[in-house]
């Protein structure tokens, strides 16, 4: 039996889930790993290692799935996704190298069977069905930039998606410490007659950010959540703003919580009203979803990157 089957099985006898979260460290270099833990910081399990530079996860419990990214080295052109199964067993690339410079993080759309991800010097957000085919560019940041590209305020980053009202949500990064950083918006699909390069539907939500990295929505409650790095005290936080009130009328963004050390990851756990972050000094944070509740979860877990969240079955523990 398969771990998809596996897990199909347990919930139809059992229906018992458990919270459990996925995370990426990327050091050493071409030593990258897929750990799990418990919400609590127990039950660590090492899933998969010896990846380049894993950044991105999510995870497809139905399908008994978790997705990553490797960034590969970032001028090489190198980047790929690569799929596992829930216990990190039969790992197998699906988007390979070359085809997407610098994947960073990386959204599953189950509904449309999709899988989104912004590529940070390849200056694009992009998406491919779940077995990798049929790739597409929807956004193309470089205005004519040659790839890679080496302007900071061109990179994608962050990558969320809202079928409910059709649009994608992206972050580009800018220089570090600049205060350069924008978060997007656009229609999921590409206006009928334009280009990922000539599209005209881009909006920019907010700009002047520090360094605004990860991207996660809480579609019932309408609100972006996203990470931030860059200098104190609007950096290295964790940001929340509404995501449907006009440029002009929208409010700037809450800070939720602080002094992260290089933040980069966040994942929300809408059901249980909690949020858990981490960062590259290799710590794991949790919050209530207003930035309540502070706790460190874990500490020294090497330099973490991507997070995600999931109840998966009682017999995958």
């Amino acid at each position: 039996m398969t771990v998809s089957q596996a897990a199909t099985s347990a919930r139809a006898s059992t229906g018992k889930t458990v919270g459990r979260l996925f995370l990426l460290n990327v050091a050493p270099v071409g030593a990258g790993q897929i750990l799990s833990m418990n919400p609590d910081g127990s039950g660590k399990k090492v899933l998969v290692s010896g990846r380049l530079l894993p950044d991105g996860i999510v995870v497809d419990v139905e399908a008994g799935h978790i997705y990553w990214t490797n960034m590969g080295v970032p001028d090489k052109n190198d980047g790929f996704i690569e799929r596992a199964d829930l216990d990190g067993a039969n790992p197998k690339t699906i988007v390979a190298a070359g085809t997407t410079f610098t994947p960073k993080q990386l959204h599953l759309e189950k509904a449309s069977g999709k899988l989104y991800w912004s590529d940070r010097e390849g200056m694009r957000v992009m998406r491919a069905n779940l077995d990798g085919s049929t790739i597409e560019t929807l956004v193309d940041a470089s205005h004519g930039d040659s790839r890679p590209g080496a302007d900071p305020t061109k990179w994608c980053v962050g990558i969320a998606v809202d079928p409910d009202r059709g649009h994608i949500y992206w972050t580009q990064k800018g220089p570090d410490n600049a205060g350069l950083g924008r978060l997007f918006r656009a229609g999921i699909d590409i206006p009928k007659g334009q280009s990922a390069t000539t599209r005209t539907d881009i909006e920019v939500v907010y700009d002047g950010l520090p360094e605004p990295i990860d991207i996660e929505l809480d579609r019932e409650n309408r609100l972006i959540y996203w990470t931030d790095r860059g200098d104190p005290p609007r950096g290295n936080t964790v940001n929340r703003a509404p995501m449907d009130a006009g440029r002009k009328g929208r409010p700037a963004p809450e800070i939720l919580f602080t002094h992260l050390m290089e933040g980069i990851g966040i994942a929300l756990d809408l059901k249980g009203g909690r949020m858990f972050m981490t960062d590259l000094a290799g710590s794991v944070y949790s919050a209530r979803l207003d930035g309540s509740r502070p706790t460190v979860v874990a500490m020294a877990q090497g330099n973490l990157t991507g997070i995600a969240y999931a109840d998966i079955p009682a017999t995958e523990i």
